[in-house]
């Protein structure tokens, strides 16, 4: 059962993100501050939960939260100042845009750069145990998915409606064949490699 809170007399928000690791497109952050006693059945890490079941929870978060922000570096942030830091500008984007100035932040994962004036605390596998960066970990990979399956309409030849810019066999054979467009992340290199993959396989 996810925890409710970290410090209970604190107006806390959760902190995750989404696409990290992708070969295209942006990466995504949430911040959600719930209200006290908010709880769902179906609540979780959003990696653990099905793409129903995410887009379920999605209105309903959105709904009952006191506050919630999500915000986005496009590829072109990311390859100028690296997925670590890009992914901490979206989360910081998240906090300045929330309705609410939460006291404290929980951040999913192992590191993050301080927000100013704001203390923090960071938790490995955070999205499976705090209720507001489960919630945060949903937003953000929902409203990436959509994104990408928007751009899928434009850039049909990768499968971004389906692979959502990871890199999957599906989309790296589609780089190969297709080479790279303009939401690809140049920094991260994949090209030579993916192209070196496949001809091993003709």
């Amino acid at each position: 059962m996810l925890l409710p809170y970290h410090q209970p007399d604190s107006i806390e928000a959760g902190i995750d993100e989404a696409g990290r690791g992708c070969y295209a497109g942006p990466v995504f952050a949430a911040a959600v501050i719930l209200p006290p006693g908010f709880a769902h059945p179906l609540l979780n890490d959003s990696k653990k939960l099905k793409e129903k079941d995410r887009n379920l929870l999605r209105p309903i978060i959105e709904q009952e939260a006191l506050a919630w922000s999500v915000q986005m570096m496009d590829q072109s942030v990311i390859d100028n100042i690296n997925i670590l830091q890009a992914t901490y500008r979206a989360m910081h984007a998240a906090v300045a845009a929330l309705s609410i100035l939460p006291q404290l932040l929980l951040v999913d994962g192992n590191r993050f750069t301080p927000y100013p004036g704001i203390p923090h605390q960071c938790f490995v596998k955070g999205d499976g145990t705090y209720a507001s960066i489960a919630a945060a970990s949903i937003l953000a990979k929902t409203h990436r998915d959509a994104y990408m399956q928007a751009l899928h309409q434009a850039f049909p030849q990768y499968n971004w409606a389906s692979n959502k810019g990871y890199g999957t066999a599906d989309h790296r054979q589609a780089i190969a064949t297709h080479g790279l467009c303009l939401h690809h992340r140049k920094s991260f290199n994949i090209l030579p490699a993916q192209l070196r993959l496949f001809e091993k396989k003709r």
